[in-house]
């Protein structure tokens, strides 16, 4: 699984779009990448979508986060 180059977005979003830390923490990767013109091609979730979003982030066990 390939994650995020937080490093990478981090100075984007501090240094190019001149955000404030705060800002920068508030904001989830879609807005920032919106922000950053990154999301060109992205559309509605379908289901091939949604399938790999499961897959690649499954649900723990039943009750597992239960508080």
């Amino acid at each position: 699984m390939t994650g995020l180059d937080w490093p990478g977005l981090m100075r984007a979003g501090l240094t190019g779009l001149r955000l404030r830390p705060a800002e920068f923490w508030a904001l989830t990767p879609a807005e920032l990448f919106m922000m950053l013109g990154l999301d060109e091609g992205a559309g509605p979730l379908d289901r091939a979508g949604l399938e790999t979003l499961m897959a690649r982030f499954p649900d723990g066990p039943k009750g597992q986060d239960d508080g």
